[in-house]
């Protein structure tokens, strides 16, 4: 029974974890708290679940209480690896320890034939790009529950029209469904950061809200929200010859600023900026 496993704070002492900045770790040490993510996760029975940085254990031992078929841990830190032994060895092979940078591990060979649920207390140096990776292979995962700095959180679930909205919202709910499900005090890890944070679920959707390229729909929201003081006429200058002309194509008022405009306008800027990098046949 998890009872019996040693307190996650003897675990820190036994194998010496001082949580390390660079490696951007809080660790979270309230079970009941932990096993609250779980169950914002919805139902895990026979899944596979991916954590990413599981530290001493406490997310873990949560997602081991489930019905979860297979819990895939991947951490880079050899002392937490090292402090993830109890549970190894209590839980056979439904526990498999990866010793590994998350920013480089394969999603879809993880998922293999069948789809990943992930579900993680992120680290906030590595949050964006850990997202934006994974939603770039959405179609290996079932369900995203994550813990962001509540910023980023908020930026996640933006609407249009307000100053979180960005390409992060953009890009997230055009393949996903998201909310924020509820906030964390910083008291709750050791150490405590300086922010709150937030736990975000994101479902992918069945069908993308629009057709769009993955690559064009990035580049257009980082060029719209890189000037998003400016009208889509100006902010898209450096990314197309003749902004205008994309901008009209896509049924979009040159005077527009990126703030504005929902995923699915981005969409039909990204299918036109595609359509002008797609070499046209000579023959």
């Amino acid at each position: 029974m998890p009872d019996a496993l040693p307190p996650l704070r003897e675990v820190i002492a036994r194998y010496g974890i001082r949580a390390r900045r660079q490696l951007g770790q809080h660790f979270l040490l309230d079970l009941n708290l932990s096993r609250r993510i779980v169950r914002a996760a919805g139902d895990l029975g026979g899944k596979t679940v991916v954590e990413i940085g599981p530290g001493p254990g406490g997310l873990t031992r949560a997602l081991l209480e489930t019905g979860a078929a297979r819990v895939i841990a991947i951490e880079r830190d050899p002392r937490c690896i090292d402090a993830l032994s109890d549970l190894s060895e209590r839980h056979g092979n439904r526990l498999d320890v990866v010793a590994g940078d998350a920013l480089d591990v394969d999603i879809p060979a993880l998922a293999g034939a069948g789809r990943v649920a992930i579900v993680a207390n992120l680290p906030y140096n590595v949050a964006t790009p850990l997202l934006i990776g994974w939603l770039r292979n959405v179609g290996s995962i079932s369900a995203m529950t994550l813990m962001f700095q509540k910023e980023v959180a908020e930026r996640i679930v933006a609407t249009p029209g307000t100053s979180a909205y960005g390409r992060l919202a953009v890009v997230a709910q055009w393949l996903c469904e998201a909310r924020r499900a509820f906030d964390v005090a910083p008291t709750a890890f050791v150490p405590p950061p300086r922010v709150t944070s937030s736990v975000v679920n994101l479902v992918p959707r069945d069908a993308p809200l629009a057709p769009a390229d993955m690559a064009a729909l990035e580049a257009v929201t980082a060029a719209a929200f890189g000037r998003r003081r400016k009208m889509l006429r100006s902010a898209l200058a450096g990314l197309v010859e003749n902004p205008e002309a994309l901008l009209t194509q896509a049924g979009i008022a040159p005077t527009a600023r990126a703030e504005t405009l929902p995923p699915e306008a981005f969409c039909a800027l990204a299918r036109g900026l595609a359509e002008l990098r797609t070499p046209r046949s000579t023959a």
